[in-house]
């Protein structure tokens, strides 16, 4: 009899059941449907973030060349870099961030050290689609320059 008894609990730990299976694939889809929305709503932060920085980035180099200068200055993006000054003398502020396209600066003409904006736009971001701008009398703030 005892025998049997031992027998029998030997051969009862040889796998899981259908039913603990199926639990526990239930519960790796739920945090599977929680986990994943969040995930990629931190990758769309990540995108604002981007934006925010090289938008920053313009607007206080375009701040120090008004402290150091008196004339307006432009700024160009060619291949992936951003350079700011006047014709012909040209500085490198530093790399583009992926998917952030610059949008400009206005005003175009009559820039003065206290009325400038600076703008850019990252498509994969989540609010940084309507884009990013950085001003004299504002500083980062979502939205275009007017």
């Amino acid at each position: 009899m005892i025998a049997r008894i031992r027998k029998s609990i030997e051969n009862k730990d040889q796998g899981f059941t259908l039913i603990e299976l199926l639990v526990v694939m239930i519960i790796i889809g739920i945090l599977a449907a929680i986990a994943i929305p969040i995930f990629l709503n931190q990758r769309k932060k990540a995108e604002d973030s981007a934006a925010k920085a090289d938008v920053s980035t313009l607007g206080k180099e375009i701040a120090t060349w008004w402290v150091d200068g008196t004339a307006a200055p432009t700024i160009t993006t060619t291949g992936g870099v951003y350079k700011i000054g006047t014709t012909g003398k040209m500085t490198t502020v530093g790399n583009a961030s992926n998917n952030v396209v610059y949008q400009g600066m206005t005003p175009t003409s009559g820039m003065t050290a206290t009325n400038w904006c600076v703008w850019v736009k990252n498509l994969s971001g989540d609010k940084a689609v309507a884009g990013f701008k950085y001003s004299a009398t504002g500083g980062l703030e979502e939205g275009a320059c007017p």
